[in-house]
């Protein structure tokens, strides 16, 4: 019995190893899907903010004077911002950066666009554009929230593959580290749109 006590004690520890590396091969895939899942919010609200934008763009051309340079701009930026999309497997630091960049630059399109019709009183009483300003508001703070969660579920998603020692494992079972949605100085408030 004792010559088998090393093989014993031996196979004890490569099953003790075996069951660590299962645990954290399937708790990184369920942190991953957290990832996905999240992601998938993300693109949904930045979505209805893109579709809700081009009913105003609509109601907006309808108005025969109005600033068709500015008009424009929102059409060229909501074409830049839907036309980046990004694999929920790719989700980099760099990909998120250049999907933030042009949600950003479509977002401050937007910003001109709805400051600029405050010199519509016509715009302002059409029904459409008022259930968009009602509706801008809470789309923004939308975005807002789920892209406080997407950072949330990255960060324990990285915190998982960047810690000692799942470092070393994570590129071994191809766990890359995802990317965060960054504040841009001044965008800690609001947009403040009023109409009255």
């Amino acid at each position: 019995m004792r010559k088998y006590l090393g093989l014993f004690i031996g196979l004890g520890v490569v099953a003790v190893i075996a069951f660590w590396l299962i645990g954290f091969y399937n708790g990184t895939v369920g942190l991953n899907e957290d990832v996905s899942k999240q992601w998938s919010n993300v693109e949904n609200a930045y979505q209805l903010r893109a579709d809700k934008t081009k009913n105003l763009v609509e109601i907006v051309k309808g108005a025969a004077d109005f600033e068709k340079e500015t008009l424009t701009q929102v059409i060229e930026a909501r074409a830049k911002a839907t036309s980046v999309n990004i694999a929920p497997g790719d989700l980099s630091p760099e990909k998120i950066k250049e999907f933030q960049a042009a949600q950003d630059q479509f977002s401050g399109a937007l910003s001109r666009l709805m400051v600029t019709v405050e010199r519509y009183p016509e715009l302002k009483a059409v029904k459409g554009f008022q259930d968009f300003q009602v509706q801008y508001e809470g789309m923004e703070n939308r975005i807002g929230v789920e892209r406080g969660r997407y950072n949330d579920v990255a960060r324990n998603y990285n915190a998982r593959v960047k810690s000692f020692p799942g470092n070393m494992l994570a590129g071994m079972f191809g766990f890359e580290q995802k990317g965060y949605f960054e504040a841009q100085e001044g965008t800690e408030n609001a947009p403040d749109i009023s109409f009255k």
